[in-house]
């Protein structure tokens, strides 16, 4: 079994955007895939990412047809904040989010998790989600904006993986200020990076290489 840890440079990015879309293309290459969301805040009656990443995944993989969004994640709060504001009864316990990751990655080829907002964001006050990456030990996929002033955002969430050594690949997510990313941001990342990629256009050449 494979994972691949799915993250943003904050919220709003395009994390359950993209992974919806490695959903199917993965399964495209014939692989069995599972999604899991270890925590979403904002959840009132459903958790509304869990649930359409699940509706999605049971198109493709049998296994997970009779879970409910529940079923993928391990913690659900109702205030939209960072996890450590969210779980104002501090409940979050890490070796239930790890018990969970194992539970689900029985179930398929590939396991696609979904991180909260960005790399720091704090799940508990001494631990984030790039702890969880890293100790997961899995493969990252940074998505990153492309509004104006997304190339800071990107450069400082590159360097948090690299200073953990953490194997991280990334792409755009091109939806704020499209018409003008290719004068405004576009000159950059074609300068200092060799073969970047959009959500839109690269997730084959991602799947060859993963």
């Amino acid at each position: 079994m494979q994972s691949l840890f799915i993250t943003a440079t904050g919220t709003n990015v395009g994390k359950t955007h993209t992974t919806l879309k490695l959903i199917e293309a993965l399964a495209s290459k014939g692989f069995k895939v599972g999604v899991y969301k270890p925590i979403e805040t904002g959840v009132t009656h459903t958790a509304p990412d869990a649930t359409i990443l699940l509706e999605v995944c049971q198109k493709v993989n049998e296994e997970f047809r009779d879970l409910t969004p529940l079923d993928i994640t391990a913690y659900t709060f109702a205030l939209p904040a960072a996890p450590f504001c969210a779980d104002t009864q501090q409940t979050i316990r890490i070796d239930k989010i790890i018990e969970k990751y194992h539970e689900l990655s029985k179930m398929c080829d590939i396991l696609l998790v979904e991180g909260a907002g960005g790399l720091l964001v704090p799940i508990t006050k001494d631990y984030t989600m790039i702890d969880l990456a890293k100790e997961l030990n899995t493969k990252v996929l940074l998505v990153t904006p492309s509004r104006l002033g997304c190339i800071n955002d990107t450069l400082l969430s590159m360097e948090a993986l690299k200073a953990r050594d953490i194997d991280f690949d990334w792409c755009v997510n091109l939806y704020e200020d499209r018409d003008s990313f290719e004068e405004v941001t576009q000159p950059y990342y074609d300068a200092v990076f060799e073969g970047w990629w959009s959500v839109e256009e690269g997730l084959e050449k991602f799947i060859r290489t993963y």
